[in-house]
C-alpha cells in the first residue's frame, strides 16, 4: 500500500508518514515547506510544491501510480492569522484544496481521507458527529466549508472521502522524529510549556465555568494516537465509504480523549510530570471563551476500532522531550 500525504513536513503530517513507514505503508509527500520542515522529509520520498499544482500532482502519479489513497494535512490553522487574513485561508484551505480533489480525480485517485477539525462545532460536551456545525472563526468556518465541498463532491463523483475531527494534538513522534516546529505556539500546553521554561505563571483564564472544576475545559489527544487512527482509517477505507454494512461515500469521524481535560487536570498532569508546581495566576474570562469541548468518540471505535492508547501525562512528557531537543533536530530553530 502506498499514500500520498499532502502537508507531510508538518507536525501532525510528518507523524502520520513516519507511523505509516513504521507499519510498512509506502509514502509520497507532497509540501510547499511553507510551514513544514524539510528536516521531517529529507529520507524520504518527497516533492516540494503546492497542493493546487496540476502538473506536479500529475507528475507525482506519473512516477508513483500505485498510490492508493491521499491523506489531507495540508493546511493554514492559525486562528488569529485567519482572522487577520480571511482572504488567504480561503485560498489556502478551500479554493487550493477543491484544486487538488480535481487534480487527484483526473489521476484516477479516488479515496481522500481528510484531516478536518473539531473546531467546526459549537462549544459542548461529548459531541457527536451530528452534532451541528457552528465554525466560528474563518480557519474553522474554511474547514467546514471543505467538509461540505467533498460532501457534495462524493454524491456526484467517483470519489470518496473520510473527514477525521480532533481537536488538540499534543505530544510528538514517539521515536523522537518530529514534533511540533512552532517555535512560538500559542495553545494550552505550549503556553504552559513555555511559562515553565521561563520561570513565569501560568494564567487560568476564568474558575466559574460550568465545568467540573470551574475551569475551562478542552480535548487533547497524542499524536501518535492520530496518526494511528489514520492509519486506522486507510486500511478500512473500503468498508467504510465502498461495501461495509454501513457505508457511504462521505463519512465522518471524531477522534478525542472522549472525555475532555479542565485547565486545572491539565496542570495536575504537568506537576505530576516534571516533579515540580507550575506557577499559576487566576485571571479573568478572555472575550470570546467558553466553557469547552470534547467530542464522542464511538464511531471511532465502531468503524476504526480506535481508542486513544496513551494519556494527557504522556503527551506533555513527550511534547517536554521534544522541547529539549527541538534545536538539535531543526536546522536554524531560533528563525
Amino acid at each position: 500500500m502506498k499514500v500520498l500525504i499532502t502537508g507531510g513536513a508538518g507536525f501532525i503530517g510528518s507523524t502520520i508518514a513516519s507511523k505509516c513507514l513504521d507499519e510498512g505503508i509506502d509514502v509520497v509527500i507532497l509540501d510547499n515547506l511553507s510551514t513544514g520542515r524539510r528536516e521531517f522529509v529529507k529520507d524520504r520520498t518527497w516533492y516540494q510544491g503546492r497542493i493546487d499544482d496540476g502538473a506536479l500532482i500529475d507528475r507525482i502519479f506519473a512516477e508513483h501510480p500505485d498510490i492508493d489513497v491521499t491523506i489531507g494535512c495540508a493546511a493554514k490553522i492559525v486562528v488569529p492569522e485567519s482572522v487577520a487574513q480571511p482572504l488567504y485561508y480561503y485560498n489556502e484551505n478551500v479554493v487550493a484544496g477543491l484544486a487538488l480533489i480535481g487534480h487527484l480525480l483526473r489521476n484516477g485517485c479516488e479515496r481522500f481521507l481528510f484531516s478536518s477539525s473539531a473546531a467546526i462545532y459549537a462549544p459542548g460536551l461529548g459531541i457527536t458527529e451530528q452534532a451541528p456545525l457552528a465554525p466560528t472563526s474563518p480557519y474553522a468556518r474554511t474547514k467546514a466549508h471543505f467538509e461540505q465541498a467533498l460532501e457534495d463532491i462524493t454524491a456526484g463523483t467517483a470519489l470518496r472521502a473520510i473527514s477525521l475531527r480532533y481537536f488538540n494534538p499534543i505530544g510528538s513522534d514517539r521515536k523522537g522524529r518530529s514534533g511540533l516546529q512552532i517555535l512560538k505556539p500559542t495553545h494550552a500546553l505550549g503556553v504552559m510549556i513555555d511559562k515553565y521554561h521561563a520561570g513565569e505563571p501560568y494564567p487560568i483564564t476564568g474558575t466559574d465555568w460550568e465545568t467540573r472544576d470551574g475551569t475551562g475545559i478542552r480535548d487533547y489527544v497524542h499524536v501518535d494516537d492520530l496518526a494511528n487512527a489514520h492509519i486506522a482509517a486507510v486500511r478500512r477505507f473500503d468498508p467504510i465509504t465502498l461495501h461495509g454494512p454501513d457505508a457511504a461515500a462521505y463519512r465522518v469521524i471524531n477522534l478525542g480523549s472522549g472525555t475532555g481535560t479542565t485547565v486545572r487536570e491539565l496542570i495536575t498532569a504537568f506537576e505530576n510530570v516534571t516533579g515540580k508546581p507550575l506557577a499559576t495566576e487566576v485571571a479573568g474570562r478572555r472575550p470570546g471563551d467558553n466553557a469547552g469541548a470534547y467530542p464522542d468518540i464511538t464511531l471511532a471505535s465502531e468503524l476504526l476500532d480506535w481508542k486513544p492508547a496513551l494519556t494527557v501525562e504522556q503527551g506533555i512528557a513527550d511534547s517536554l522531550a521534544w522541547y529539549e531537543r527541538r534545536d538539535t533536530v531543526l536546522e536554524g530553530a531560533d528563525e
